[in-house]
């Protein structure tokens, strides 16, 4: 193949990790040429809801996706905790990159951590999982909707709509906004996914597939798939306060996982530890543990 096109949101973190992508295949393929194609999604469209409130994890993928299918595309990047759980039939991920960052990170001009922040104090994110943790350890704050990209939310805290804010570690520090993170979030369990970017291609193509192979980092491909399974079976989305973490450490799997009310009032966690003989059940059974303590509630109560 002498030539690739890359499509990818246009956003200033998506190009970045777009750029990165097409300059490790510059790296690995000298004479290929890469083109990146930039595509408006829903998501990018819609800046005056919260996500919750307009449409599931597809906000920022079905329109690349319907280039990918059109062969206008060869290849689409996105974070990977951006990507439904369930692809279509005619695309497969081909490859998942090295986690960058899995937190997230808390930014405020006022305060250097979340504890010192007083009743009333007002924290900015477009997350449910994200309030509803906060406001679980964090009664006394009030939490308000945060849309736009990561320049667009740092302009917002900087104009004094928000005491701080909440944005994932991996976009602040790629973006080179790392000397901003005031405290990292270890707490918060992160979204399925986050942290790492996922290479999205048609099904079946061999030769694209044969092409990225070098990208996927096995690891983050096997913890990743943890957490995308156990979303499957919670029916994970926007709508949903519920976040998991996985990672594999001598030859054993660890996860975190946390399902919770909107106000944080009703939270059910589980950690969890298995060898990698179980890893193809993990996910869903670590869910059905969830579920079975007190989760299928909270998801009732969500209805």
């Amino acid at each position: 193949m002498e030539k690739i096109r890359i499509g990818t949101r246009a956003s200033k973190l998506a190009l970045w990790q777009t750029e990165f992508i097409a300059a490790e295949l510059k790296k690995e393929f000298i004479t290929l040429e890469i083109e990146i194609v930039k595509i408006q999604t829903a998501g990018d469209k819609i800046l005056d809801a919260p996500l919750s409130k307009i449409g599931g994890k597809g906000l920022f993928t079905k329109e690349i996706e319907t280039a990918l299918a059109e062969n206008k595309i060869d290849l689409a990047v996105h974070s990977l905790k951006d990507v439904p759980n369930e692809l279509p039939a005619n695309f497969e991920i081909a490859a998942v990159t090295k986690r960058a960052h899995p937190f997230d990170a808390f930014v405020s001009n006022k305060f250097s951590a979340i504890e010192e922040m007083p009743k009333g104090a007002v924290i900015g994110t477009s997350s449910l999982r994200r309030a509803a943790q906060i406001l679980s350890f964090f009664p006394k704050l009030k939490v308000e909707n945060l849309r736009g990209n990561v320049d667009t939310r740092l302009k917002k805290l900087d104009a004094g709509n928000f005491d701080a804010i909440i944005l994932a570690a991996a976009g602040l520090e790629r973006l080179g906004y790392g000397e901003r993170i005031k405290q990292i979030l270890t707490e918060i369990i992160p979204a399925a996914g986050q942290g790492a970017l996922a290479l999205e291609i048609r099904a079946g193509d061999s030769e694209i597939a044969e092409i990225v192979k070098f990208l996927n980092d096995e690891q983050t491909f096997q913890a990743t798939k943890i957490e995308r399974d156990f979303l499957k079976i919670i029916g994970g989305s926007c709508q949903i306060p519920v976040g998991i973490f996985a990672s594999i450490l001598d030859n054993k799997i660890y996860a975190r996982a946390v399902i919770a009310s909107i106000d944080g009032k009703k939270i059910i966690k589980d950690f969890s530890i298995a060898p990698m003989e179980k890893l193809s059940t993990f996910g869903r059974d670590l869910a059905e543990k969830i579920l079975d303590g007190g989760g299928r509630e909270i998801l009732r109560d969500l209805v």
